[in-house]
């Protein structure tokens, strides 16, 4: 399949999930991901605050802030900004996402985990985002633990790749928990 194709399958199956398979689905992945010694030694997480078809992200943040500095990407252009999580500085942004406000942008660099949503991971940790880079242009600037999460069905066998394609060093889905032991290649974007 090209990648036309997965996202068009992926996007047919997550329409079909009930909102009850998707709160457990939610807690399932993030709780696979609090038993990772990654997201216990990590203190400066950048998280994602998902769309409707994404694992939503809310409940874990809400666990977890006040005990883990969070921070949120804001779209500026092409490029993510990453500012700190805090719930009562939160608009709607670019492709009705809510995205923190204020000037305190944080460098990538400072960040020791990044959990990323995906249209799809396969089993080499490559990762199929909604096309537009924003992602690969961050993570190919940065050293911190990498995790993709998605539903069991983003997960695949092999999915088509590009250069600047960055792989995860986990995916984490609600049965799968894959950790890739590669050498990192920082590209520039």
């Amino acid at each position: 399949m090209d990648k036309r194709d997965i996202r068009r399958k992926v996007s047919a199956m997550r329409k079909m999930l009930l909102e009850t398979e998707k709160e457990a689905s939610a807690l399932e992945v993030f709780a696979r991901l609090e038993d990772t010694a990654a997201f216990m030694m990590a203190d400066r997480i950048l998280m994602y605050h998902s769309l409707s078809d994404e694992l939503s992200t809310r409940a874990f943040l809400k666990k977890w802030h006040g005990r883990k500095h969070f921070y949120l990407p804001r779209v500026n252009g092409v490029n993510l900004e990453i500012l700190p999580y805090d719930e009562s500085r939160l608009e709607l942004g670019s492709f009705h996402i809510e995205e923190p406000t204020g000037n305190d942008t944080v460098d990538a660099r400072e960040l020791e985990m990044i959990v990323v949503p995906g249209v799809a991971f396969d089993r080499r940790g490559n990762r199929l985002g909604r096309g537009k880079g924003f992602y690969d242009r961050l993570l190919a600037g940065t050293k911190a633990t990498t995790v993709g999460v998605g539903y069991d069905f983003q997960l695949m066998d092999e999915i088509p790749c590009e250069e600047n394609d960055v792989p995860m060093d986990y995916v984490i889905t609600q049965h799968t928990t894959m950790r890739f032991h590669k050498p990192k290649k920082h590209r520039k974007y």
